[in-house]
């Protein structure tokens, strides 16, 4: 199972793209419990706002999209997990997933 983050938006508009194979993480039980917490079907879009992050959060069968002050609690604690164990990459706009 693999979790994807890509943030897009800021001031140079770039688009950076972090990975996590879950089967290769020593903890994986620790990240499948965080990810089966989050509240997939409660994620609201806002307007976007100019300068700011979108995170695009992936992990089969979930899907969602936060604007940066949303990224708050259970949200935060599994991008800055995703983060520090995984290097960013850029892709194209649109491509998170292309290598």
């Amino acid at each position: 199972m693999d979790v994807t983050v890509a943030r897009s938006g800021g001031l140079a508009g770039l688009l950076l793209v972090w990975e996590v194979d879950l089967d290769r993480q020593p903890d994986r039980d620790a990240w499948k419990g965080l990810i089966d917490g989050l509240p997939w079907d409660e994620v609201r879009a806002v307007p976007p706002e100019p300068d700011r992050f979108v995170y695009r959060i992936r992990c089969e069968p979930h899907e969602a999209t936060l604007a940066e002050r949303q990224l708050t609690g259970p949200w935060r604690e599994l991008v800055d997990r995703v983060r520090e164990v995984s290097e960013p990459r850029r892709a194209a706009p649109g491509r998170p997933r292309a290598r």
